[in-house]
């Protein structure tokens, strides 16, 4: 049986592998296609080939130095998901940064062990940082130890990140982040997992609060956060491994803290409890218009554009 350490090195050599095949792609002309995701709040994603090529060179190096574990990645079907070890792959985590020269996005690499994530690498090749967290070894960027900054005595003075509003559905989740984001300092926007090598970097960052996610986007984090004295389950303040994933639990809901003390707050305002998804759920039913409605939904812009056309003809007079 491979351990720990074994494993992170060659986690390692899976991030230089990326690095190899992502580059020579980087702010040249890319062809872009669009992924239809109907089941999530953001209903489509950018792919593009060095996507795919990553996650396949990725996948090669796995099955030939470890042909028993299994693999689940983003961009093709999983492969032996249910073996004691299982690789979790997001070659570019970011597309629309990547795709856009932004350099926050990041190649995430984790190992699983029985479901729990036990190694984690978030890898970002453009600006040369390289973020390694092992369970019970701690995290390290570029090859020396890191810590989050801790030690907040309230949400108050929190900075907050998440990668856009647009990822929390209405109703519920927008409701809660919306609750949480008026009790921090400052919400912050457009980091994709660079925001959690931020925080298990104590470089200011002290929460990332997410929905919308899939496996492959937060496995890598957790060993990274966890390792560098942080705290990140999901919205129930429960683990985040991949029975809870197939079993529908986390629901793609992620709340990465500096210190358990900030977690535990933030956990307060967004679990809310079944009761009160179901409530707010409701709610937002209620408002939706009836469907004998639907029609006639291109009235209210009409009587917009209307109003907007006749109040410059008043002024114009």
């Amino acid at each position: 049986m491979p351990d720990r350490d074994e494993l992170a090195a060659f986690a390692s050599e899976l991030a230089d592998a990326a690095r190899k095949v992502i580059l020579p792609y980087w702010r040249k002309p890319l062809a872009v296609e669009e992924k239809d995701e109907p089941d999530r709040a953001i209903a489509a994603s950018p792919v593009t080939e060095a996507d795919r090529n990553t996650e396949r060179a990725l996948r090669d190096l796995i099955e030939s130095r470890y042909p028993e574990h299994g693999i689940f990645g983003e961009e093709f079907d999983a492969v032996r998901e249910d073996a004691e070890w299982v690789w979790v792959l997001d070659p570019i985590d970011g597309t629309k940064s990547f795709i856009t020269g932004k350099p926050l996005f990041g190649t995430l690499i984790a190992c699983l062990h029985h479901g729990t994530p036990v190694v984690g690498v978030i890898d970002q090749c453009v600006l040369d940082e390289r973020w390694v967290g092992v369970v019970g070894r701690g995290t390290q960027l570029n090859g020396r130890p890191c810590t989050t900054a801790g030690g907040l005595p309230s949400l108050k003075d929190a900075l907050l990140y998440a990668t856009t509003p647009e990822m929390f559905r209405a109703g519920f989740e927008a409701s809660r982040f919306g609750a949480l984001s008026a009790m921090v300092k400052r919400a912050l926007f457009g980091a994709d997992c660079y925001a959690y090598a931020l925080l298990a970097s104590g470089f200011g960052t002290h929460l990332v609060v997410e929905a919308d996610l899939g496996l492959y986007d937060y496995c890598a984090l957790v060993p990274v956060v966890q390792g560098a004295g942080g705290v990140i389950t999901d919205w129930q303040g429960l683990p985040l491994t991949l029975q809870r994933h197939k079993a529908g639990g986390s629901k793609g809901r992620v709340v990465a803290a500096a210190d358990a003390n900030l977690h535990g707050q933030a956990v307060q305002v967004l679990s809310g409890g079944p009761a009160s998804e179901a409530a707010a759920d409701l709610w937002l039913a209620r408002l939706a218009p009836p469907a004998w409605l639907a029609p006639f939904a291109w009235l209210p812009p009409l009587v917009g554009v209307a109003a907007l056309a006749l109040i410059a003809v008043r002024r114009a007079s």
